[in-house]
C-alpha cells in the first residue's frame, strides 16, 4: 500500500506544528488538495501565511489536547510530550513521520539512536554510503523532515534516519539495521522516569524480523540492565573484547575486528578523539561489513569526514588559550569523557537547563580534577557552584558572555577552556547551537 492510500481516508490531526508538523502539512496538502485536516499545537500563535486555512480545523492553546482521539490518525511530532496524557485506548492511533517512513517506503532503511553520538554516527554513516555511490538520504533529528524526502525514495534508496526516544515512544516497526550507540540518563522531563527511557530507545529494534540486524553497545551499564531478546543476526560493539559474545565488532590491542576478521587501526583516523568517538566509528565499520561496501573505502571516508560544529570543536587559540565548544554536551557523562579526552582543560563552562538528570558523577569528577575554574550558569551551574565553592574556583554567570569574559581571565596560558554544559540549553538558549555560536563570537570578539 502507498502511502497515499493509507492516508486517502482518514481523519487526520497533526500533533505538534514546528518544522516537522509543517513537513507533514505540506506532503498531506500536496496529495491531498483538499483534504480537512487539524492541526493541534499548544502555541496559540503559530504562523498561518501559508496555510489552506479553509480545509484546516485549528486546536491551538492549552487545551490542544482535547478530545484527541476522536482522530482515526495523530501525526505526532517528536517535541510533543504525552507523559501526562492516558493513552491507553487510543495508543494505536499515534503515528510518527518516521514509522510511516519504514511502513510505506522501499529500499533499506537505518535507523540510529542512542543519547549521545547520534549525529555523528549518521553524518558519518550517510558519507560513506553517499560517497561509495549509494542513492542515500539523511533524515531525522540531523536532516531533512522525512515527509519532505519520502516521494523520491524507492527500491534502490539508502536511508539514514536519526531518531530520537520521543520518536520512538510509541512506534510499533523498526528498520532493516538499527543502531543503539549508548543510553545515559536524559530527557527524563519527557517520559515517566528513567525506565520508559531506557524501554523507549530498545523500540527501535524490538519489531526487526529475524533478518534484520541490531547493532548495540554491548557495555553500557544501562542497556545490559535491560531484558531484551537480541537475535541471532545482532552485532554487539565492544571497545574490550568479549569471548562469551559470538557476532561483534571490537577492540583488541589498538586493532579493530569485525569476529576474526581484522579491519583497521584504531588510531588510523584522524577524526577519533576519545573512545566515545571510536565507538561511533565502531558501529559505522559494523554497517558497511553488513551491506559489504568496499572496506578501504570506508576507511578512507572516515578519515576525512570533518567532525560537526559544537561537539569538541576547536573554536581557536586567543591570548594563548585554546577554547572548544562541545555545547552538544548536554549530559554530565558527555563533559566528563570531553575533558579525559582534551586532558588540558583548566576552564569549564557549564550549566544549563535542570531536567532532573542527577549531577553527582559530574560533581564528584571535577572535585578530584584538574580543571581549576569551573564557570557556572544556570540552572544546574549553580546547584554544581554550591557544591565545588571552597575547593575550586567558581562563578555564577547568567550568560555566555559573561562566562567568556572570565574565562579570559582567569585561564592558564596555554591551557584550555571549554564550553561543555552538561545540561540542555533551552533555559536561555533556542538550542545548543545557539549557545555554542555565541560562545564562538564572544571569543572572537575579544570581549574582555
Amino acid at each position: 500500500m502507498l502511502l497515499q492510500e493509507f492516508l486517502e481516508d482518514k481523519n487526520i490531526v497533526i500533533l505538534g506544528f514546528g518544522k516537522q508538523g509543517r513537513a507533514t502539512y505540506n506532503y498531506i496538502r500536496k496529495h491531498f488538495k483538499n483534504k480537512k485536516i487539524t492541526i493541534a499545537d499548544k502555541n496559540e500563535n503559530i504562523d498561518k501565511s501559508e496555510l489552506d486555512v479553509e480545509n484546516i480545523h485549528f486546536k491551538l492553546g492549552e487545551n490542544y489536547l482535547e478530545d484527541i482521539d476522536k482522530f482515526d490518525l495523530i501525526i505526532k511530532a517528536p517535541g510533543v510530550v504525552l507523559k501526562d496524557v492516558n493513552t491507553k485506548g487510543f495508543e494505536d492511533k499515534i503515528i510518527t513521520d518516521y514509522e510511516l517512513l519504514l511502513k510505506y517506503t522501499k529500499g533499506i532503511k537505518i535507523g540510529v539512536t542512542g543519547t549521545k553520538g547520534k549525529s555523528t554516527t549518521s553524518t558519518v554513516l550517510y558519507e560513506v554510503l553517499k560517497q561509495q555511490g549509494k542513492k542515500v538520504f539523511l533524515l531525522g533529528n540531523i536532516g531533512n523532515p522525512i515527509l519532505n524526502e519520502i516521494d523520491n525514495i524507492d527500491e534502490e534508496s539508502i536511508t539514514v534516519i536519526e531518531v530520537s526516544s520521543h520518536t520512538l515512544e510509541f512506534v510499533k516497526t523498526s528498520p532493516d539495521i538499527s543502531i543503539l550507540l549508548d543510553i545515559y540518563p536524559e530527557h527524563l522531563d519527557h517520559c515517566n522516569g528513567l525506565n520508559d527511557y531506557i524501554k523507549a530507545k530498545f523500540n527501535i529494534a524490538k519489531y526487526q524480523k529475524d533478518t534484520d540486524y541490531f547493532i548495540y553497545n554491548a557495555e553500557n551499564e544501562l542497556m545490559n540492565g535491560f531484558k531484551f531478546e537480541y537475535k541471532e543476526n545482532d552485532i554487539a560493539i565492544l571497545l574490550n573484547d568479549n569471548n562469551e559474545i559470538k557476532n561483534k565488532v571490537y577492540l583488541k590491542e589498538n586493532s579493530i575486528y569485525f569476529n576474526s576478521k581484522f579491519l583497521m587501526n584504531a588510531d588510523e583516523p584522524r577524526m577519533i578523539k576519545g573512545n566515545h568517538m571510536l565507538n561511533n566509528i565502531l558501529f559505522v565499520l559494523a554497517v558497511s561489513e553488513i551491506l559489504d561496501l568496499d572496506l578501504m573505502k570506508t576507511i578512507n571516508i572516515i578519515k576525512t569526514v570533518k567532525p560537526l560544529s559544537h561537539r569538541m570543536e576547536y573554536v581557536g587559540k586567543f591570548n594563548n588559550i585554546e577554547f572548544y565548544d562541545d555545547s552538544i554536551a548536554t549530559i554530565p557523562v558527555a563533559t566528563i569523557n570531553c575533558i579525559k579526552t582534551l586532558k588540558k582543560v583548566n576552564t569549564l563552562i557549564c550549566g544549563g537547563m535542570d531536567r532532573g538528570v542527577r549531577q553527582d558523577e559530574l560533581i564528584k569528577f571535577l572535585k578530584e580534577s584538574e580543571v581549576e575554574n569551573i564557570i557556572c550558569m544556570p540552572e544546574t551551574g549553580f546547584m554544581i557552584y554550591d557544591y565545588l565553592k571552597g575547593s575550586k574556583n567558581v562563578y555564577k554567570v547568567d550568560y555566555i558572555e559573561e562566562a567568556v569574559k572570565i574565562a579570559k581571565q582567569v585561564t592558564k596560558k596555554d591551557f584550555i577552556c571549554l564550553l561543555s554544559p552538561a545540561a540542555s540549553s533551552y533555559n536561555k538558549y533556542k538550542n545548543f547551537e545557539e549557545k555554542g555560536n555565541l560562545y564562538q563570537k564572544a571569543i572572537k570578539d575579544n570581549i574582555i
